[in-house]
């Protein structure tokens, strides 16, 4: 690890400088890290005779079977020229990118089938190798994925009979429109200009429109306060804390599906940090001043406006990691009690394994972006987007590819598509921090996170604390999510619901189609593994928003009159009408 002073001397500089250069022409990922995955795999291969006897029998056995298979097409296919009801063979793997009943006649079936088998062989290939580094191996059976993906045959015009039938039909329409479509893109790319359909979702007018007003605002945060939808509220506020890597209105998309809303429809006062989106400027903003500046001045003020009140703290994402670190901060401290509860929505405490995100963070990559940010003095909003494409090449790479540009329509956008596409930058000093002291040194989990010269703890948070895991989550492993169990003694009420990261959370009551598991492990209790939680937990249908209503209800007291909007008396104006100005800053 760097030492603080290290990037002073000239020596060093002059290698970061080359370090930057080699990130901006590598798309900010470290070759170095790559070749040495490749080496290890590679070495620690051909020094393995029974994995390589193991593959070899694959091949051949995978060579039969797309032989028979094959074959019965070729039979199955004469046939039907016959007689149309003839069946296609069933075929030997299946895959939903392939699900499209056009897929199965040949010899695009045959197609597909070859480039699953092959998909198969190198994950088989790149799996259990004996005395490969895990992270290495990890980063091989990625990478593998990646260069398979492009072969498949859907991503091509002439061997998806999909593209290929509407080209025929459209005489070549599609392919125009689909032209056209990426000029559009390519001048929106280097224009900055947002993604098309966007403009629908205008923040403050189609998304983010819950009333409020912004009561404070901090070098990091605007504070926004949301008006009362009731005659009476719980007398404890919510204090909500998103991630400082996205804008907050994913807490507050359309009215239909606001968190925020139905909080406040069902007799909530609830307040939300809304991160200012750093530029050069903010570059040596750090952890700490996010936790000062953000969390900290947002409790002092909650609490100004609603005194003698506890607070039900949530956290979203990095937000959720920031809350319990915050949290872990006023035990020490001995303020505990100004927490009413924890809630913790697919926030991540413990970074052993934080899922495939992991693979994009070691000290190579760290240090390569670390040297590209002290030139711009933020990490880039695309940069991270980059990465999250490449976890979910299919669905958000070339799906889309496909339909933009081969088929020529664009898909519907909806809000959280239009709020994923508003990202925010980070700053320089802050993100290396994130990254080094949680990820790669997991500082929180093993009680040496440092805030106000001394280490933290989540073994002494006693607060009662609701936690949301995701079942298909990229970026927070409902697992990774659920080790907040062996950390924290108190009371957790843990949620697993169907969906990734974003659609699991925003997840409205009306018209649900989801499912949640969900289970409370009291204060001191044993802690089952994951697998056996989920295993016994009961399952119920549809959103988990009013188990959470529930939860929060039962640890509110009686109703009372709902408080103002700000306390201009202790320095809490009404700045702003809700979204307030961070919010629109690109």
């Amino acid at each position: 690890m760097q030492k603080p002073d290290d990037t002073k001397r000239p020596t060093t500089e002059l290698d970061m400088q080359a370090q930057a250069m080699l990130a901006r022409l590598s798309g900010s990922l470290s070759p170095q890290s790559v070749a040495l995955a490749w080496m290890d795999w590679a070495s620690h291969l051909a020094a393995s005779p029974g994995k390589l006897t193991e593959l070899t029998q694959l091949a051949m056995e995978q060579a039969n079977t797309l032989g028979n298979y094959t074959r019965e097409s070729l039979i199955a296919a004469n046939q039907q020229l016959l007689t149309s009801d003839t069946p296609s063979p069933v075929p030997p793997i299946q895959d939903r990118r392939f699900k499209d009943p056009l897929w199965q006649t040949f010899p695009y079936n045959v197609m597909q089938q070859a480039f699953l088998m092959n998909q198969r062989w190198w994950d088989t290939a790149t799996r259990d190798v004996r005395g490969v580094d895990p992270h290495h191996a990890d980063v091989v059976n990625f990478i593998s994925r990646q260069l398979t993906d492009t072969l498949s045959p859907a991503n091509q015009l002439l061997t998806n009979p999909i593209t290929t039938k509407l080209t025929i039909e459209e005489r070549g329409a599609n392919l125009v429109r689909g032209l056209q479509n990426f000029i559009e893109d390519i001048r929106g790319q280097r224009n900055g200009a947002p993604a098309p359909g966007t403009e629908n979702f205008q923040v403050g007018r189609d998304v983010a429109v819950t009333p409020g007003k912004v009561v404070l605002r901090t070098p990091v945060m605007e504070l926004i306060q949301y008006s009362p939808q009731t005659d009476k509220v719980h007398p404890e506020p919510i204090l909500m804390v998103p991630a400082w890597i996205m804008k907050y209105y994913i807490l507050d998309l359309s009215p239909h599906n606001s968190l925020v809303r139905y909080l406040v429809e069902n007799g909530h006062t609830v307040f939300c940090i809304s991160w200012k989106n750093p530029g050069a400027e903010e570059r040596d903003l750090g952890m700490d001043d996010y936790l000062e500046q953000g969390f900290t001045a947002a409790l002092d003020a909650v609490q100004a406006i609603v005194p003698s009140r506890p607070v039900h703290a949530t956290g979203y994402c990095l937000g959720g990691t920031l809350l319990a670190i915050a949290a872990a901060a006023l035990v020490r401290e001995g303020q505990a009690d100004r927490l009413a509860s924890l809630t913790l929505l697919a926030a991540q405490t413990d970074f052993t394994e934080p899922g495939e995100i992991s693979l994009f963070i070691d000290e190579s990559q760290v240090s390569m972006l670390e040297a590209e940010m002290a030139q711009t003095g933020y990490l880039r909003a695309d940069q991270m987007a980059g990465a999250f494409q490449m976890l979910r090449s299919y669905d958000l790479l070339w799906s889309k590819m496909v339909q933009d540009y081969l088929i020529g329509e664009r898909r519907d956008m909806i809000d959280l598509m239009a709020w994923n596409a508003d990202a925010t930058r980070m700053p320089a000093r802050m993100h290396a921090q994130y990254l080094r002291h949680l990820f790669l040194n997991n500082e929180l989990a093993s009680s040496r996170y440092v805030v106000h010269g001394g280490p933290v703890t989540l073994l002494n948070l006693t607060t009662p604390t609701f936690c949301v895991g995701t079942t298909t989550d990229h970026v927070a492993p409902w697992r990774s999510v659920y080790k907040i169990h062996s950390l924290s003694p108190a009371e957790i009420t843990f949620v697993l619901t169907s969906g990734g990261h974003n659609a699991g959370i925003v997840n409205p009551v009306e018209n649900s189609r989801r499912r949640y598991q969900v289970a409370t492990r009291p204060a001191n209790g044993s802690v089952p593994l994951a697998d056996q939680w989920q295993a016994s937990a009961a399952l119920h249908d549809g959103s988990w928003w009013p188990e959470w209503l529930s939860w929060l209800k039962a640890r509110s007291g009686t109703p009372i009159k709902p408080p103002t909007l700000g306390a201009a008396r202790k320095g809490y104006k009404q700045l702003e009408a809700a979204p307030g100005l961070y919010v629109h800053e690109r």
